[in-house]
């Protein structure tokens, strides 16, 4: 059972909205059983959001009690997501503590927040925000040039408008020499028939992205 806020140290403690075991359903690791780790909060609105209800509530838990809970799933990776899960500072300890206990370990994380202090061993999956997002605004920039080569870059595309706008970054800053580049279609806004056509006729190392969690179980929490 979760504990209170006020009986957890603050340099250990996470407010976590569901931990669930799952397949994962995108990147790199997607159909390998999966225990995710959601954390609450989010300063971001996108206007697609699938986890609004990740904004606010959850329970306060301890870094020990969570990496138990991973332990407890005998998942072979964990993935750590939000909501923003680095709007929590304690998100960083999080995150190497499950690398140590022998997980494969990834963040799945908007790029509003900085990702250089991620442990090395942990793949990064950076949102680009488009336009038809509502908050291209937010895009951390400077996350790109701490980008390695085991990380992901994902773009959520909601129009034909935002798939030309995100090809236009993908060779401004040479993304498919650097890292795995994923163009997913806005759930119930795109349809992944058009945005594999598009691909196939502007030809990149781009990799078409569904999701696949959704077309099993539909779009659910604690999937």
């Amino acid at each position: 059972m979760a504990s209170t806020r006020d009986a957890l140290p603050i340099a250990s403690r996470l407010r976590i909205s569901e931990t669930f075991l799952s397949l994962q359903g995108e990147a790199l690791s997607a159909g390998l059983p999966t225990f995710f780790i959601r954390l609450t909060g989010c300063p971001l609105r996108c206007q697609y959001c699938d986890t609004a209800y990740a904004f606010h509530g959850g329970e306060w838990r301890s870094i020990d009690q969570l990496v138990a809970a991973a332990t407890e799933s005998a998942a072979p990776a964990v993935c750590v997501t939000g909501g923003e899960p680095l709007a929590q500072p304690n998100c960083t300890d999080l995150l190497t503590a499950l690398c140590d206990a022998g997980f494969d370990v990834s963040i799945e994380t908007s790029g509003a927040f900085p990702i250089e202090a991620i442990d090395s061993r942990v793949v990064r999956v950076v949102d680009i925000k488009t336009p038809g997002s509502a908050e291209a605004n937010r895009n951390r920039w400077s996350n790109l040039a701490a980008l390695r080569a085991t990380d992901v870059v994902k773009f959520v595309i909601c129009s034909r408008e935002d798939f030309d706008w995100a090809c236009g970054i993908v060779d401004q800053y040479e993304l498919v020499h650097k890292v795995t580049v994923f163009f997913s279609p806005s759930y119930e806004e795109l349809s992944n028939r058009e945005l594999a056509d598009w691909l196939v006729a502007n030809p990149r190392r781009i990799r078409l992205q569904l999701q696949l969690h959704k077309l099993l179980w539909g779009d659910g929490p604690g999937r």
